[in-house]
């Protein structure tokens, strides 16, 4: 599960169909040094996006089989 105390780096370093959640959100985190040590929440607050609707697409995308 997801939680809004893991990094973007951890949950993108998951596997790739996290990357189209984040650009869904307008959520640039490939390559921003903030990446690493932003959690979740601190991504959601600085860019005006709803927590809970970003943790929501995140888990929902940890379901969905990935892209071989």
């Amino acid at each position: 599960m997801i939680t809004k105390e893991m990094t973007v780096m951890q949950v993108m370093n998951m596997g790739v169909q996290y990357e189209k959640v984040f650009e869904r959100f307008m959520l640039t985190c490939t390559g921003c040094p903030g990446a690493q040590s932003e959690t979740l929440e601190e991504a959601a607050k600085g860019h005006g996006v709803s927590l809970k609707k970003l943790l929501e697409a995140l888990n929902q995308a940890a379901e969905e089989p990935t892209e071989a």
